[in-house]
């Protein structure tokens, strides 16, 4: 790709763009951008470009002769290409991603004229030019920002500049969403942690976010871009999510956990009964019975192995981490445990409040229970949830946990014993 630049400033345009990515490919010979002095192809001793306005009024125009004299070279020198000469005006066409793919797709010759003072003469617009490109509704000193603009856009596309399509084909306005957002270490800046699914590994369920990302953010940011879209089926249930999610209950008040006590029991017993009748709703036999207790709750607060979630002064969740050894995963089945260590702690009892049950809350507790285990010297974590308990089973999933196999639980006769086992190495 050849682009050539018809500039009153070609020195410091040229400074800008043959550093970095477009400098490294114009040094391989990928691309040929030049920026060409508008004055030296003047007819007069004063290399005058510009005079006064016929009709008055302020400033200068920009006089046709030496705007012909010069494309007419940058033409010449590039006779065996196919060329496009655009005006940078902010009466053309607002240049968009689109255009973009346009001109690296049909043309390899690119002449962008840079005006300055009040314009240029419009004969030479109506003699000379291709097309006007505008880069927004405003008006700048000149065009060579706007130039800039164009050429980085444009040349990005050509094919080896970047090191493959996917590095401007996920990217904002491709295909008319914006693009998702993007992190880099460290894992927490400012109290504000990368999203876990980014750490997970999980290629299929980081396309989904980012995905959902860029819709969501699209229609928060350009709605204008968002009412012209034409969704896939894939994003219209892209799209049903994050209403899904924005019907949910959102964490309103500062979060923290401690340890539980025993004036915490009423509350607790409060979230383990709407556990129970969230589970039977989902026909989810799991704390259907009597267990666990408020006799269970005290004496795990006893151990101090109990834990609150607190979403301002309300008890939002409650977990136990579990130091001594559980027997039902010595008859862990259809698997092995990762780990294949006797020393680990062991995550029960979660629940959260039905009024922020779908909300962060539960993978709030999830990491704060991981750091607990972590300050404590532990280096895995197990737990295990109904094999029904979808929702559960996602909990872990989305937290590091791997499914490790199958076991049957002795704590609640009368009631399916079966659970699927989950272990986190930390």
């Amino acid at each position: 790709m050849k682009v050539d630049i018809m500039t009153l400033f070609p020195d410091r345009m040229n400074e800008m763009l043959h550093e970095s990515i477009l400098g490294r490919a114009s040094a391989k010979g990928l691309l040929d951008i030049s920026c060409v002095q508008i004055r030296d192809y003047t007819e007069n001793k004063q290399r005058q470009v510009d005079d006064y306005p016929y009709g008055g009024g302020c400033g200068c125009v920009m006089m046709a002769q030496p705007l012909k004299s010069c494309l007419e070279a940058v033409k010449k020198a590039a006779a065996d290409k196919k060329s496009r000469v655009i005006y940078m005006s902010p009466q053309g066409k607002t240049f968009n991603q689109q255009r973009a793919r346009e001109l690296v797709r049909d043309y390899n010759h690119l002449v962008l004229i840079c005006g300055h003072y009040e314009g240029v003469d419009e004969r030479f617009i109506e003699e000379c030019i291709d097309e006007e490109i505008s880069i927004g509704d405003f008006v700048l000193t000149g065009g060579e920002i706007a130039a800039m603009a164009v050429c980085d856009s444009v040349c990005r596309m050509v094919p080896d500049v970047l090191s493959s399509e996917e590095c401007y084909t996920g990217e904002s306005h491709w295909d008319g969403l914006l693009e998702y957002p993007q992190y880099t270490r460290p894992e927490v800046w400012q109290g504000r942690s990368v999203p876990e699914v980014l750490k997970g590994g999980n290629h299929a369920e980081i396309e989904h976010w980012r995905r959902k990302m860029a819709i969501l953010r699209t229609r928060s940011k350009r709605p204008d871009m968002f009412e012209k879209l034409e969704l896939s089926e894939r994003d219209a249930a892209l799209l049903a999510e994050i209403e899904r999610d924005e019907r949910r209950p959102k964490i309103t008040k500062p979060v923290a956990v401690r340890k539980a006590l025993a004036a915490d029991l009423p509350n607790i017993m409060k979230i383990r009964g709407e556990a129970s009748t969230y589970l039977r709703k989902n026909r989810i036999d799991q704390w259907q019975g009597d267990y666990p207790n408020e006799e269970s709750f005290l004496k795990d607060i006893q151990r101090g192995e109990l834990y609150v979630l607190t979403h301002g002064e309300d008890i939002a969740a409650f977990f136990a981490l579990m130091s001594q050894k559980d027997e039902n995963y010595d008859s862990l089945t259809d698997g092995k445990w990762r780990s294949g260590e006797d020393e680990y702690l062991s995550l029960h009892r979660l629940a959260v409040s039905s009024a922020l049950r779908g909300s962060e809350v539960s993978r709030h507790a999830m990491d704060f229970a991981e750091k607990t285990a972590k300050a404590m010297g532990a280096h895995v974590l197990r737990g295990d949830t109904h094999k029904k308990n979808k929702a559960m089973a996602a909990l872990f999933k989305a937290s590091g946990y791997k499914y490790c196999g199958n076991i049957e639980i002795k704590t609640e006769p009368g009631h399916d014993p079966r659970r699927q086992a989950f272990e986190k190495l930390i």
